[in-house]
């Protein structure tokens, strides 16, 4: 089964690519790697989710963000690789939650993120992790996740 028909068994529509909002690139591709620029858990244009973790939001309300912005890497992946068949593994998923001062569940949040890369990756959704806690986050977003995978040549 491909990753887009896990995406349509899940009954998930994978949006368009988010554009930057900076002066800087969605997502570089160098030989068979491709790492996407930070990805916020933007909804047709909006920001979804903001606040903080442990303040404004709750872990349920910072998983449903890590989610959100898992699916637009998966996006950006697509855009960078043409397919997502063509992806052979996720190398690394490195994920910022906005939160309060002594919020502690950093891995619960980007637990959203990792269950939809190995649910729509299988085996190859696989992934390392890095989950770090940051007091002010662009746009005021309660999490910012990069995505590291190897492609296809």
């Amino acid at each position: 089964m491909t990753p887009e028909e896990r995406l349509a068994e899940l009954g998930i529509t994978l949006p368009a690519p988010p554009p930057a909002v900076g002066e800087y690139v969605p997502w570089v591709r160098t030989g068979n790697i491709v790492m996407t620029s930070g990805q916020l858990p933007w909804q047709d244009g909006v920001m979804a989710y903001t606040g903080k973790l442990g303040a404004e939001l709750t872990v349920e309300d910072g998983y449903q963000a890590a989610r959100l912005a898992a699916l637009n890497a998966i996006a950006q992946l697509k855009d960078a690789a043409g397919e997502l068949a063509k992806v052979t593994q996720l190398l690394r998923l490195e994920g910022n939650v906005h939160c309060a001062p002594g919020f502690q569940g950093h891995p619960q949040v980007l637990n959203g993120a990792s269950e939809l890369l190995n649910a729509v990756f299988g085996e190859k959704g696989r992934h390392t992790r890095t989950a770090l806690g940051i007091n002010e986050m662009p746009l005021n977003a309660a999490v910012l996740l990069c995505l590291f995978a190897e492609v296809e040549a």
